[in-house]
């Protein structure tokens, strides 16, 4: 009978954006027999694409990929509900005999996968949106201080910043009467094959990323961003969604709005998507026993390095 220690590890390959994740993963799979998931928070809508990264046909090589272009653009979808769905899809992978390789940026989505949340109430939208309002007239900072005041553990352990999981303590706290930082210790056990995921993460050099962020932005512009958001706004997606709240999607917005000019739009987007690929590499440096390797993906050298390490068999514990 086939036990958890005899199943194969999972590979997860991380990094920051424009790492060269996607070509890394292809190459894996095509070498290990293995499918691949994927755990971007922005690639699993349906719709939103040119300035996602989404592997085009050409760039899958005929490998399956799944959570891929199948969500909804008017869901706020949430790490929860990724973790359940790739939970489910890994299992079906590998009752085919298949490997699985995870690729992405989105370290909440895998964490969540590995360290399953608490049971929490399904998002009320009218309650959202009113939180959304105050975030969008006072900004970030009001929110935290009102998290500040009514669950100070949690306001803590998030950054000012992060107005979305902030948002969501403060629904929390709203819908159940609860903090959240109290709920959270209420985890469901992990999942059996949590346990056997092997984190690859992709370290390039910082000013050669930036360089290759910049231009990729560029090109996102070159290629009608502003078009393809002027049709999502026109098809009736919300602009306050998680769907056009991605870096250059939100600035596109802003200039739509007349709020910037276009070449501050492609400025700040630029920046923006510097900085996260630094939130991405700060939080993938605190999760433990992921495996390092310097360079981009499509790099030969490094490529080779990673196959080899995911062959290696893998001993539980």
């Amino acid at each position: 009978m086939t036990t958890a220690a005899d199943k194969p590890p999972i590979i997860a390959v991380a990094g920051p954006t424009a790492s060269g994740k996607t070509a890394l993963a292809v190459f894996l799979a095509e070498r290990i027999d293995a499918e691949i998931v994927n755990f971007d928070s922005v690639q699993i809508y349906r719709g939103i694409e040119i300035a996602t990264a989404k592997p085009t046909q050409e760039e899958r090589r005929g490998i399956p990929h799944h959570l891929i272009d199948y969500v909804d653009p008017n869901i706020d979808y949430t790490a929860a509900d990724w973790a359940r769905d790739a939970g489910e899809k890994i299992r079906e992978i590998e009752s085919r005999n298949k490997r699985v390789v995870l690729v992405g940026g989105t370290g909440f989505y895998l964490r969540t996968l590995c360290r399953p949340l608490f049971e929490s109430p399904r998002t009320d939208p009218e309650l959202r949106e009113k939180f959304r309002r105050l975030h969008s007239e006072h900004g970030p900072e009001y929110l935290h201080a009102m998290l500040n005041q009514l669950d100070p553990e949690a306001a803590e352990n998030l950054p000012v910043r992060d107005h979305v999981r902030v948002i969501r303590a403060l629904e929390v706290i709203e819908q159940t009467g609860e903090k959240i930082s109290a709920l959270q210790p209420e985890r469901p056990e992990p999942p059996e094959l949590a346990g056997r995921i092997s984190l690859v993460v992709l370290s390039p050099p910082r000013d050669i990323l930036y360089d290759k962020i910049n231009a990729r932005t560029l090109e996102h512009f070159d290629a009608g961003l502003v078009d393809e958001v002027n049709g999502l706004l026109a098809a009736g997606v919300r602009e306050n969604g998680n769907a056009l709240g991605a870096h250059a999607y939100r600035r596109v917005c802003e200039y739509l709005r007349g709020e910037r000019s276009l070449e501050s739009a492609i400025e700040r987007s630029q920046q923006d998507v510097r900085n996260y690929a630094k939130r991405q590499l700060t939080w993938f440096r605190k999760e433990q026993g992921a495996k390092w390797f310097d360079g981009f993906g499509d790099d030969a050298a490094v490529a080779s390095e990673v196959l080899e390490y995911a062959k290696m068999p893998y001993y539980k514990g």
